[in-house]
């Protein structure tokens, strides 16, 4: 069964592919590596015992993506994942982040009509919930404004996937909206992989302590948090690569209740900013140089996920711990820079 994943080659998409790959689904790729290297099919294949099917393509241009559905008409699902990521970004380039996200988007969405099976898993985020106003957070808490361009492509990229199903009955989606996904596969033959500097907490921290950073930024500590520091919901990125695969089985198997569902994907429990560079200093036993600076414009103080209906529908939950997440990723990096 061919499955499409599209940024198969960025950080979740190629962990994502790998448990597909593991769990026998024949995955094609599409990547533009505007943000990833094709050196992550060898990574993929060491841990799955085979190379996917990788194209080069740029969803932005529709003449393209049209031709890729006619020599690929018997995918079975796709889990969309290439969009542009980095809240601070977006905010200074917001322009690019809604030609990439969007349009990238409905450029799909036109073509699967030509499917027999329109299956669609989409990569959402938290921050469609905006500046939440009660912790945990529920699939029911309002979509409020969002903080930056990046989160509101999620909200409108939502409700162009639900206006679709509202009037094709055949099409089937469900949005997987994260918390903050972070470290790298067990194996250490795949990890987060960012071009430039890392605009993620985790990658910066690990850069850092490597000494390819100076020095790594704390975005205030100011917010009403225990410590100051914004409070997250950290999500070991194995962990969330097995609930797309969960998630594209339901929809296969026609467990799903309507034909747009949403889920929160996160572990249930917040941490800020320091006690992740705590965690960090633990497992890796080296002490981390950073400094508080000013707040970041786009964030937000805390957010963390009320996982019920994904433990109890999907019937799907974490594995890994902070600390599991946060070795993983310092194992990665050490491996990368050797």
């Amino acid at each position: 069964m061919k499955i499409l994943v599209t940024g198969g080659l960025g950080y979740i998409g190629s962990h994502t592919t790998a448990e597909l790959q593991s769990e026998g689904f024949e995955v094609v790729i599409i990547d533009n590596l505007s943000n990833s290297s094709v050196k992550v099919l060898d990574g993929i294949e060491a841990i799955t015992g085979k190379r996917p099917i990788f194209e080069k393509l740029d969803l932005r241009i529709k003449s393209d993506v049209s031709d890729f559905f006619k020599r690929h008409n018997d995918i079975k699902g796709i889990i969309h994942f290439a969009a542009y990521k980095a809240v601070g970004e977006s905010v200074n380039e917001p322009l690019m982040y809604y030609e990439n996200n969007i349009n990238s988007l409905v450029y799909l969405l036109q073509e699967m009509k030509e499917l027999d099976q329109k299956n669609f898993i989409f990569s959402s985020s938290c921050t469609v919930y905006g500046q939440a106003d009660e912790l945990p957070i529920t699939e029911d808490a309002p979509v409020k404004p969002a903080e930056s361009p990046y989160g509101n492509t999620k909200q409108i990229g939502e409700q162009i996937i639900k206006d679709t199903c509202y009037v094709n009955t055949d099409f089937n989606s469900i949005a997987l909206r994260y918390f903050n996904p972070i470290g790298a596969h067990p194996s250490a033959h795949l990890g987060e992989l960012p071009i430039g500097v890392p605009q993620n907490l985790v990658p910066y921290i690990t850069q850092t302590a490597i000494g390819m950073r100076e020095q790594l930024s704390v975005f205030g500590d100011d917010y009403p948090t225990p410590d100051g520091t914004c409070i997250r919901d950290y999500i070991h990125v194995v962990d969330l690569a097995k609930a797309h695969v969960v998630a594209l089985n339901r929809l296969l198997d026609n467990k799903n209740s309507t034909n747009f569902e949403v889920f929160n994907l996160g572990t249930g429990k917040g941490s800020s900013v320091l006690e992740a560079i705590q965690s960090f200093e633990k497992v890796s036993k080296t002490k981390l140089n950073y400094k508080i600076v000013g707040r970041r414009e786009g964030d937000i103080t805390a957010a963390f996920a009320d996982t019920t209906k994904a433990n109890q529908i999907l019937g799907w939950q974490t594995e890994s711990s902070l600390d599991d997440a946060m070795d993983s990723a310092w194992r990665w990096e050490q491996k990368i820079r050797t």
